[in-house]
């Protein structure tokens, strides 16, 4: 049995795939830098979210996230097709099973991006997924990015900069912090892949049994 809970590695096989959570405060930018994983190619699965929320300009239908009317989301809830679900701002987001399950048979590691919330649901259903937390280089950093984007009411922009704020100091239920200064992702997510290496050379690696 302690011979079957080694790293396959070391019997010349395939190691066993990972599920890496992508998390951290609105603003911090975990779509750049899981973007720019994309960009380079990574031999990853990517989850992608489904939301209830309306398309903002620039985001694609299957590659930012799945949209879906608040409808067709509570059927999804109703039907237990989700992972993890929460209600953010206002909007239904959560992670289709079937993507997650279909991966990991396939052999490939699997990487979601979620928020500091649904990470906390994440290590409950798979204690052994990775959790990592991308974190901006300062407070006021992640208050500027927030401003920038110019996407919400004063009202609402003051609500997600209080829960940023929260968020923040949720950073000791991870495995992992990255720091991810502005301008500067190829640095986060080469220190992502590092972890992940790492993580792969365990001589007892994570499972996930979902």
């Amino acid at each position: 049995m302690e011979h079957a809970e080694l790293n396959p590695i070391l019997r010349s096989e395939p190691p066993v795939p990972l599920l890496v959570v992508i998390s951290g405060p609105s603003g911090v930018g975990k779509d750049t830098v899981l973007m720019r994983m994309r960009e380079l190619g990574l031999p990853f699965h990517f989850v992608v979210t489904t939301t209830s929320r309306a398309k903002r300009p620039g985001e694609l239908e299957g590659f930012d996230y799945n949209f879906v009317s608040k409808e067709q989301f509570e059927a999804m809830i109703a039907n237990d097709e989700l992972l993890e679900h929460a209600v953010v701002y206002g909007e239904y987001k959560g992670i289709p099973k079937p993507q997650i399950r279909d991966a990991l048979r396939s052999g490939k590691d699997v990487i979601m991006r979620i928020d500091v919330q649904g990470a906390a649901t994440i290590r409950k259903l798979a204690p052994g997924a990775v959790l990592i937390f991308l974190a901006p280089s300062s407070p006021e950093e992640l208050a500027a990015r927030l401003r920038l984007r110019r996407t919400e009411s004063p009202e609402a922009l003051e609500r997600r900069l209080a829960l940023a704020e929260e968020e923040l100091q949720r950073v000791d239920e991870f495995d992992y912090v990255v720091l991810n200064p502005e301008a500067r992702m190829d640095e986060a997510a080469g220190i992502i892949q590092s972890i992940i290496r790492a993580e792969k050379a365990r001589i007892r690696p994570r499972r996930i049994n979902l």
